[in-house]
């Protein structure tokens, strides 16, 4: 098959909060931006969300010829891919959206275009089941913010060519992301069931009133926050097991695992749960609103950035 070799027009489909991240990276990398989105109000609303993340990307370094001026926003799904060269979708959660939209997608695109989805946790075979071409068809999860952080789990349907993969993980990679080929098509792929589980005894732990959303929050980011940022659990078991590694840890801590810690199954929402959940973020939000604290997430997050490409220079990691 054939894929793009140059990428100069991307186009966005769907331009809520990922959606919007996409759009503001790929004009951050040069490119010109197509975007189509049907909600009311979401050329305003994108543009908007292109202006808070612009001083953070300006930080970081933005490619030559980088401009917000480069997006042009249309009115329908047609407009938006006919000239892509990579199309990236970012609709709701609902995998009878996704297999409608991805039929007039990959109708309207061009032979050689990359289609890819942001779903977070559905299974590419079933979402592209009507695409045209669907060997050139695959899933670039991404993180929020888009923007900023750098990970995009790349994932292929059954049908996915490996050339779309490579492809599609290279044109990430230029536009300054680490793609991670996610090995088979599982529900959730790796990060948000990783993500899911901590979520989970997280709302136990609300739930049962053990700990407010604040203390929570406390706990990850004063402890394995600070480590997961450099290193991951794995690394950071090994170094736990002292000079002996991974396999003391594994003997020492290992039974703990049987013990009864951990609540798999995620515990009932029920409208207390989600009130003390609603309070609980409320009182952490105080008088900063949204926007203010996504310009302090983006500040912090490109500080921690430096912070560790400086110290893995200095001790070659």
């Amino acid at each position: 098959m054939a894929v793009i070799t140059e990428l100069k027009t991307f186009a966005a489909l769907g331009v809520g909060v990922i959606g919007s991240g996409w759009v503001a990276r790929a004009l951050a990398g040069g490119l010109d931006v197509v975007a189509w989105d049907p909600a009311p109000g979401a050329e305003a609303q994108l543009r908007a969300n292109v202006a808070n993340a612009w001083p953070a990307l300006q930080q970081l370094g933005l490619k030559p010829g980088a401009s917000p001026e480069r997006l042009r926003f249309v009115a329908t799904v047609e407009e938006a891919v006919a000239d892509a060269d990579f199309i990236q979708e970012s609709a709701p959660e609902r995998l009878s959206l996704k297999q409608e939209l991805h039929a007039r997608i990959s109708a309207a695109a061009k032979p050689d275009a990359i289609i890819a989805s942001s779903t977070s946790g559905l299974l590419p075979s079933e979402f592209y089941r009507d695409a045209q071409h669907p060997e050139r068809c695959v899933v670039g999860h991404p993180f929020n913010p888009v923007y900023l952080l750098p990970l995009v789990e790349v994932v292929g349907g059954q049908h996915t060519a490996p050339e779309t993969i490579a492809a599609a993980s290279r044109i990430y990679a230029e536009l300054g992301m680490h793609p991670l080929h996610v090995r088979k098509e599982v529900p959730g792929f790796i990060a948000d069931r990783l993500l899911e589980a901590l979520w989970r005894e997280a709302l136990h732990l609300v739930n049962d009133g053990v700990a407010t959303t604040g203390e929570i929050d406390d706990a990850i980011r004063y402890g394995a926050g600070i480590r997961w940022s450099f290193m991951g659990s794995f690394l950071t078991y090994t170094l736990a097991g002292g000079d002996a590694g991974m396999r003391h840890f594994m003997q020492q801590f290992g039974p703990a695992l049987q013990l009864p810690w951990t609540k798999l199954q995620a515990p009932e929402l029920t409208e207390e749960l989600i009130d003390s959940v609603v309070a609980g973020t409320s009182e952490q939000l105080g008088q900063h609103s949204i926007k203010a604290l996504e310009r302090y997430r983006d500040d912090c997050i490109i500080q921690v950035q430096r912070a560790i490409e400086a110290c893995k220079a200095k001790h070659g990691v």
